[in-house]
């Protein structure tokens, strides 16, 4: 069992919401159950005295959290393979395939990351979500960093709250873009939809980057760069400005083909399984020794493959 202390301000957006409210806004990593427990156990202070999970909390006060991390006897560990480019005491940094879902939930309750971390490593099972810190959609390609002790767990969580850790995304989306921007939208719960995230005014805040990474004819390769982390950003926010991922089930629309396209142009974009969209590039000082990394993940095979038709065809349109 290890402990964790975890210090938090209330802010004009949270001031007067409840200290369970609060709480789960600002230490999302752990579950609103395990942060009612501990509020009840008296592991949270506010201004150095406990509170009840229904007292408000108004802007500037202090909080602190004393986290207990015990084993999650819901998720066990599974022998599942993982392409691991860093490691060493305090964290790793793996290249996650489509088709793997990060932890547990709802219809996904074995076969995650979660699992096959827990194998890798049995020390994590003392880490909230086996020292998970950031997550991927289960569709979606790319690097994850993982905290393998309970300081650079702290740290790194820290570190993505300050937007000190920079993750970098290649999208190929449908549509023509005059030039690259930024979409700066707060996301929520969709209203109707509740397996949706959508924009939606009272949200939370979100800020997405893009620019021009390739022009194809009726498609373009953007290089997008996240501030925030939230649910599905990209995909929501790309959506909004009518510019969706291709291939994505959710907010994608009805597939497109270019005009007059060849068979294996329309055959690749039709079979083509999954948003294509892939985090290709991690930077992060080291939670613990302060050293600069970065890394780099080729584009997958799939969307390589995808990429490669695409401009093949707009070469046999040019001009």
């Amino acid at each position: 069992m290890e402990e964790i202390q975890h210090q938090g301000v209330v802010d004009q957006e949270l001031s007067g919401l409840r200290l369970d409210q609060v709480l789960a806004r600002l230490f999302s990593d752990y579950s609103r159950s395990r942060l009612q427990g501990w509020i009840k156990s008296g592991r949270v202070q506010v201004e150095g005295e406990v509170r009840k999970p229904r007292d408000k909390v108004w802007e500037g006060e202090q909080i602190c959290l004393q986290a207990v991390l015990e084993p999650d006897p819901r998720c066990e560990p599974e022998d599942i393979p993982l392409d691991i480019l860093y490691e060493d005491e305090h964290l790793l940094v793996m290249d996650k395939p489509a088709g793997l879902v990060v932890h547990p939930g709802s219809g996904n309750r074995s076969g995650t990351v979660q699992n096959a971390l827990l194998h890798h490593d049995p020390g994590l099972a003392g880490l909230p979500r086996a020292g998970i810190v950031h997550r991927l959609d289960k569709d979606t390609t790319g690097l994850m960093v993982v905290a393998r002790s309970p300081v650079a767990h702290k740290r790194l969580v820290e570190s993505l709250q300050a937007r000190d850790i920079k993750r970098e995304y290649l999208a190929l989306v449908v549509g023509l873009p005059t030039a690259g921007g930024s979409v700066d939208e707060p996301i929520a719960r969709h209203p109707h939809k509740r397996v949706c995230m959508a924009v939606v005014q009272g949200g939370k805040p979100a800020c997405t980057h893009y620019r021009i990474n390739e022009r194809l004819r009726i498609h373009t390769l953007l290089d997008v760069r996240l501030e925030s982390g939230r649910t599905h950003q990209i995909r929501v926010h790309m959506a909004h400005i009518r510019f969706p991922l291709v291939g994505d089930p959710v907010y994608g629309g009805r597939l497109k083909l270019p005009p007059n396209a060849s068979e294996a142009t329309r055959t690749a974009l039709r079979s083509f399984p999954r948003q294509a969209l892939h985090a290709r590039r991690l930077s992060l000082q080291h939670p613990v020794s302060g050293e600069d990394l970065v890394w780099e993940s080729p584009v997958p095979a799939d969307l390589h493959g995808l990429l490669g038709q695409l401009r093949e065809d707009t070469a046999q349109h040019a001009g």
